[in-house]
C-alpha cells in the first residue's frame, strides 16, 4: 500500500490508497452473488400516502408500512 498526502489551501489531508489483492486462481475472476449490487425492488402502484408524501412505499396489502406505522388508512388509486 502507498501513503499519499495531499496538501489544500484549508487542510492537510492524508489518505492511502488500497490496491486489490491477487487472486489464488490465475487472475480469473469468480462470480460471488454477494458481490452484486442489489437493485431496489420496483412497485407496481404506491398508495395515496405515500404518492403525496413522496415517501417510498412498500406496496403491501391491505396496508403498506407507512400507512401502518403511522395509523393511517392506507388506499391504492388507479391511475
Amino acid at each position: 500500500m502507498s501513503s499519499t498526502q495531499v496538501i489544500c489551501p484549508f487542510r492537510t489531508v492524508s489518505f492511502t490508497l488500497i490496491h486489490p489483492q491477487s487472486n489464488t486462481n490465475g487472475g480469473q475472476y469468480q462470480y460471488n452473488p454477494y458481490d452484486a449490487p442489489r437493485t431496489a425492488r420496483r412497485i407496481a402502484m404506491a398508495c395515496q400516502f405515500c404518492r403525496i408524501r413522496k415517501l417510498r412505499c412498500d406496496g403491501m396489502r391491505p396496508q403498506c408500512s407507512n400507512c401502518s406505522r403511522r395509523g393511517f388508512a392506507c388506499n391504492y388509486v388507479p391511475v
